[in-house]
């Protein structure tokens, strides 16, 4: 698929959407594409991981009250 065609879509999928804009700001190159999805992963999976520490560290310091109803 080259980067002009924009498929139809009437159904609104938003995830094929969301598939065609990123081939599409990669040039339609899908090598590209899979190469900056795999980078994007690996920044948000690195996030997660930070703030899951982050709040590990504040639960242990007594920051967050666990409440029982």
């Amino acid at each position: 698929m080259s980067a002009d065609a924009k498929p139809d879509h009437a159904g609104g999928d938003e995830l094929e959407t969301a598939v065609d804009q990123a081939i599409a700001a990669c040039g339609g190159d899908l090598r590209a594409t899979i190469r900056a999805l795999i980078v994007a992963n690996d920044f948000l999976e690195n996030e997660v991981s930070e703030l899951m520490k982050a709040v590990s560290h504040a639960y242990v310091r007594g920051r967050f009250q666990t409440y029982t109803g």
